[in-house]
């Protein structure tokens, strides 16, 4: 594959992924600033048909447009960072362990070994980053307002525990359907 046309996939596939932010859902109930995306979709299908470090130029660039175009202040500038390593650690888990060997076990324990890992990561991120800064630059105390134990373990834990199974009960289908096509790659 040519570098011309590898750097148009990465486009075009980061235009998606960026577009796909805009299409969020709350699978929480009462937890309305947790919300699901679907923009790692793209990203998965960069790491696909290129390879980890094009789906990681998809993440970046995604997020670049993200802060450019849609910028929310506070929550975008301390949100954006932990999605992006969020992802990065689910986008590595696939990597290393189903696209090594595409089986339908691999991809099991690959999405559950990301999972785990997105989650443990955005506990420990929110902890010792979004928490402190919603507070200094947000005016949001969320061990005041909410508690930092119930913050974590009953909003911050279940939401990217099932973000991760639905990133990965999502893009098994959309993998699987388009596979005729990703062959030609």
């Amino acid at each position: 594959m040519t570098n011309t046309r590898k750097m148009a996939y990465i486009a075009v596939l980061s235009a998606i992924s960026f577009l796909l932010m805009y299409v969020q859902f709350q699978i929480l109930p009462g937890v309305d600033f947790l919300k699901l995306d679907f923009s790692i979709i793209p990203i998965l299908i960069g790491l696909v048909i290129l390879d980890v470090k094009s789906s990681f130029i998809i993440l970046l660039i995604r997020s670049a447009l993200q802060l450019l175009l849609n910028n929310n202040g506070p929550s975008s500038m301390i949100g954006m960072p932990m999605n992006v390593i969020a992802y990065a650690f689910f986008i590595l888990a696939l990597a290393y362990i189903w696209k090594n060997q595409p089986t339908i076990k691999s991809y099991v324990g690959a999405v559950l070994t990301g999972t785990i890992v997105l989650t443990l990561a955005m506990l420990v991120l929110n902890y010792i980053y979004a928490m402190p800064m919603y507070a200094a630059f947000a005016n949001f105390d969320v061990a005041k307002f909410i508690g930092t134990s119930r913050y974590l373990f009953a909003m911050v834990l279940p939401f990217n525990f099932l973000q991760g199974l639905i990133f990965g009960l999502v893009f098994y289908p959309v993998y699987r359907a388009c596979q005729p096509i990703l062959k030609k790659f």
